[in-house]
C-alpha cells in the first residue's frame, strides 16, 4: 500500500509539472498571433475561447465581485472573500500574480485546490481548447487561460460569489468578459503599466473604469481629482452610481486587528466592506447586514472577516527559522513587500518603518521605555531609570524590472524611510530566480544561472551610491563590470561580515550578489556569527523577487 501510495504521489507529481510546461507554452501567445495587447483584438478572442471551453452561457450566473485598480487591488479582493466567507457563503477568489504556486490565484473558501483536483479541472479545461483550435485561432495567452479556469472552477465548485482581480488595466482585460457583476470596485489609482494603458493619470483611470457596467453600482476610494473626474464622468455615462468608500474606521474592528498590515489597508478594507455590503444587499442576503447600513456597528462576521484575511507577500513579516538561535537577539527577519512604483514604495517604507519600530520595541523586557536611534545604528531603551544597547541592523534586499526607473523608486524608498528615522546599513541587489517566460510549481528547485547577466544590478546599485552620496546617476552610462563568478562563500569572505556591521555612517556601499540564494546564505552567515545583532531585511521592488524569497525560506 505504501509503494502504491509514493507511485501515486509520484505520478501527480509528474502531471503537475507536466501542466506547468503545457502554461509555460503560452507565455507570449499573442506575439505568434500577432495581436497587440494593448488594444481591443485580444480582448475579442476571449469570448471565442468561452464558447470553445463551454463557458459562454454558463458564466452569467456567477455572483460577481470585479475590482481594478492601481494599488490594493489584490488586498481589497482578499478583504472581500474572508468577510463573505465569515457568512458561510462558498466563496471563489481570482487573484494575480502568483508568487510561490499558481494554485494561489485561484481559491475555493480561502484555500488553494489540492494538486490532483486543479490537475482535473486544468487537462479537461486544455483539451477542450486544444480540440477546437485552427490556424486562426491558436491556445490562449497564459492569463487568458487562467481566467477561463477560475470561471471553469468557480462553476464547477458551486460558488456563493466570485471575486475577480483585474490583472492590467481594466476595459480590455480578460475578466472584463464578465457582463453583469453585482458589483465594481476601483482602488487607487497612480502611474503603472503606462506603455499599455497610458502616460497620464486621466488615460489611466479610462482604462480602470471599463470594467462598469449598465445597472451595475460602482464604488472606488477617494482619487487625485484628475482620476475621480474620469470615473465619475464614466458612471455618469452609464448612468450608475458611483460611491467613495471612506477608509475604515479601526474602532469599528472593537479591538481587532486588520489582517494585513498596514495604515494604508485602511482604505483599502472601506472599500472591501462597501462592496461587500452593496453584494449582500443585491444578492438578497441584506438580512446579513443591520439595518443595510455599514457604521461604527459593524457586523461581527465583517470584522472577522477583516481580522482574518491574508495576502501572500504584501507588507508579510517571515522570521527566518534557520537563524534562531538561544540569544533574544541575533535573530534574521524579512519583511517582504511587492511594491514596485513610487507611491506604492512610499506605502512600503511607512509600513516597514513601523512594522520594524515594533518589533524592535517588543523584545524588550523594560517597561515604559524609548526607543532612538543614534549615528551607530544602536537603539537605546531609557526605562525606570535603566539604559541598554541593542545593535539592529537594517538591510534591503532590492531588485526591479528593467522598465522600472530605479532613479524614481529607490530615492522615494530611501527618504521615507529616513523621515521616519530608519536607515539601512547596507543594500544588496540581485537578480531573481523566477523567470517571466516560465510557470513552475512550488517543489520545483530554484536555480541560480551562472551565466547570468548582472549589469542591471550593477546599474541599480550604482544608482543607489549616488542617491546616497548627493550625485545623479545616469543608468545609461554605467559601466558594466564583468560577472562576478564569487560562490556564496567566497562573497562572505570578500564582503565580510564586518561590513554588514560596519559603523561608520548610516548608508554603507550597495553589493550586488550573483545570485538569490546566495544572498540569502550571506545574511543568514551574519546572523549566525553575529548572535548579538538583530538584522532586519526589507524584501521589496518586485513580486517575483518576495516569491522567490519566499520560496527559498520554506526550504
Amino acid at each position: 500500500m505504501e509503494d502504491q501510495s509514493i507511485s501515486q504521489d509520484l505520478a501527480v507529481t509528474s502531471s503537475y509539472e507536466a501542466a506547468m510546461t503545457a502554461l509555460s507554452s503560452l507565455i507570449g501567445q499573442h506575439k505568434k498571433q500577432n495581436v497587440a495587447p494593448r488594444d481591443g483584438r485580444k480582448f475579442a478572442l476571449m469570448s471565442k475561447y468561452l464558447k470553445m471551453a463551454d463557458l459562454e452561457q454558463s458564466i452569467s450566473k456567477l455572483k460577481i465581485i470585479h475590482v481594478a485598480g492601481t494599488k490594493g487591488k489584490g488586498s481589497t479582493c482578499s478583504f472581500c472573500e474572508a468577510i463573505l466567507r465569515e457568512y458561510g457563503l462558498r466563496t471563489g477568489l481570482f487573484t494575480s500574480p502568483h508568487l510561490i504556486d499558481v494554485r494561489e490565484r485561484i481559491r475555493i473558501n480561502g484555500l488553494e485546490l489540492s494538486r490532483e483536483k486543479f490537475l482535473d479541472y486544468f487537462w479537461d479545461l486544455w483539451n477542450k481548447l486544444t480540440n477546437k483550435l485552427s490556424e486562426e485561432l491558436l491556445m490562449p495567452r497564459l492569463f487568458q487561460f487562467l481566467t477561463l479556469l477560475a470561471f471553469k472552477i468557480f462553476l464547477c465548485e458551486n460558488v456563493d460569489v466570485a471575486i475577480i482581480e483585474v490583472g492590467i488595466g481594466g476595459r480590455w482585460d480578460s475578466t472584463n468578459v464578465i457582463k453583469e457583476p453585482i458589483v465594481c470596485g476601483v482602488t487607487s489609482l497612480g502611474m503603472d503599466h503606462m506603455e499599455i494603458l497610458g502616460d497620464t493619470i486621466e488615460k489611466i483611470a479610462s482604462e480602470k473604469a471599463g470594467i462598469f457596467k449598465p445597472h451595475t453600482p460602482g464604488f472606488t476610494v477617494p482619487q487625485l481629482p484628475e482620476a475621480m473626474s474620469v470615473l465619475q464622468q464614466t458612471a455618469s455615462q452609464l448612468t450608475i452610481p458611483l460611491e467613495v468608500a471612506a477608509p475604515l474606521n479601526l474602532e469599528w474592528l472593537k479591538g481587532l486587528k486588520l489582517g494585513l498590515d498596514g495604515d494604508h489597508q485602511l482604505i483599502n478594507a472601506g472599500l472591501a466592506v462597501a462592496l461587500c455590503k452593496c453584494w449582500l444587499e443585491r444578492t438578497g442576503h441584506s438580512s446579513f447586514v443591520s439595518n443595510g447600513v455599514v457604521t461604527e456597528d459593524l457586523p461581527e462576521a465583517f470584522r472577522r472577516g477583516l481580522a482574518s484575511a491574508r495576502l501572500l507577500g504584501r507588507a508579510q513579516i517571515v522570521k527566518d527559522i534557520h537563524s534562531e538561535n538561544s540569544s533574544s537577539w541575533g535573530n534574521l527577519v524579512f519583511y517582504l513587500d511587492g511594491a514596485h512604483t513610487p507611491e506604492s514604495l512610499d506605502v512600503c517604507a511607512r509600513w516597514f518603518s513601523i512594522a520594524t519600530i515594533r518589533e524592535s520595541s517588543s523584545v524588550l523586557n523594560g517597561n515604559g521605555g524609548v526607543l532612538r536611534e543614534n549615528y551607530h545604528g544602536y537603539w537605546c531603551c531609557n526605562g525606570n531609570g535603566n539604559s541598554s544597547l541593542i545593535n539592529l541592523k537594517r538591510i534591503l534586499l532590492f531588485n526591479c524590472m528593467e522598465k522600472r526607473d530605479p532613479q524614481l523608486l529607490l530615492p522615494q524608498l530611501i527618504e521615507t524611510c529616513a523621515s521616519n528615522g530608519l536607515h539601512f546599513s547596507k543594500a544588496i541587489f540581485v537578480p531573481s530566480l523566477s523567470s517571466h517566460h516560465k510557470v513552475v510549481s512550488a517543489t520545483s528547485l530554484l536555480k541560480s544561472d551562472a551565466s547570468i547577466d548582472l549589469s542591471w544590478q550593477l546599474a541599480l546599485q550604482k544608482t543607489w551610491e549616488n542617491i546616497i552620496h548627493g550625485k545623479v546617476a545616469n543608468v545609461n552610462n554605467v559601466k558594466r563590470p564583468g560577472i562576478i563568478n564569487s560562490s556564496s562563500n567566497g562573497f562572505i569572505e570578500e564582503n565580510t561580515v564586518e561590513s554588514c556591521d560596519s559603523s561608520s555612517n548610516h548608508y554603507n556601499c550597495g553589493s550586488v550578489m550573483p545570485s538569490l540564494p546566495s544572498a540569502i546564505h550571506w545574511l543568514r552567515e551574519c546572523a549566525r556569527r553575529n548572535p548579538t545583532i538583530q538584522y532586519q531585511v526589507l524584501v521589496t521592488g518586485s513580486l517575483h523577487l518576495v516569491g522567490d524569497v519566499l520560496k527559498l525560506l520554506r526550504r
